[in-house]
């Protein structure tokens, strides 16, 4: 929950940016396409909320990966504004639901594969923007093979579409750890953020 995210805020707030962590309804309350349809929709609220924002910077770990991409993925006609989306940073993410279909995970979830098919990032990597967005695709060395596999073949699909993509593996962190130590000032995802102009 947003409630369980803002470890990650002071060493940002400290450079005067300011972090906004964005709640969704998780399953089994939340279905897939009403979660992606949450966060689509927070990030046009921000638009309107702070029109003076000079860009916004995404950021995501597993589930929140996957949202944050989707993000990427939006066609904004719909929504009346287009975030000046400057970056995200996305950490051990799905990108393919798919294979999650015929595992105890989509017991909660009830996704079909359709539902599965529309909301796996992988499978609706838009062109790149004309606005240069750079996106930086983060992996612990322990996570599990899955992971990894869907890390690496999503970087590769985001730059076969002309995106601005850098891949990060990083040594010695699972998939937990590799974004509880953001709460680190030392530690290279929070140097990452911390090199990012200010936003709101």
């Amino acid at each position: 929950s947003k409630d369980e995210s803002g470890f990650a805020a002071p060493p940002l707030v400290s450079r005067g940016v300011a972090v906004v962590a964005v709640g969704y309804d998780t399953a089994p309350r939340g279905h897939m396409d009403a979660m992606v349809l949450q966060v689509r929709r927070s990030l046009a609220f921000l638009v309107r909320r702070y029109p003076g924002s000079r860009g916004l910077y995404l950021c995501g770990h597993s589930a929140g990966a996957h949202l944050a991409a989707m993000v990427l993925a939006t066609d904004w006609t719909e929504y009346g504004v287009v975030p000046d989306i400057k970056g995200a940073v996305l950490v051990s993410g799905v990108y393919d639901l798919e294979p999650i279909l015929h595992t105890y995970v989509n017991d909660a979830l009830s996704m079909s594969r359709e539902v599965a098919q529309r909301n796996s990032p992988m499978l609706c990597v838009p062109p790149a923007a004309p606005t240069s967005c750079e996106v930086l695709v983060a992996v612990a060395q322990h996570d599990s093979p899955e992971f990894r596999r869907q890390s690496q073949e999503y970087g590769q699909a985001l730059r076969a579409a002309g995106w601005s993509v850098s891949l990060l593996d990083l040594a010695g962190v699972d998939h937990f750890d590799i974004i509880e130590k953001l709460s680190e000032e030392s530690y290279v995802l929070t140097q990452v953020g911390e090199g990012l102009p200010s936003a709101l």
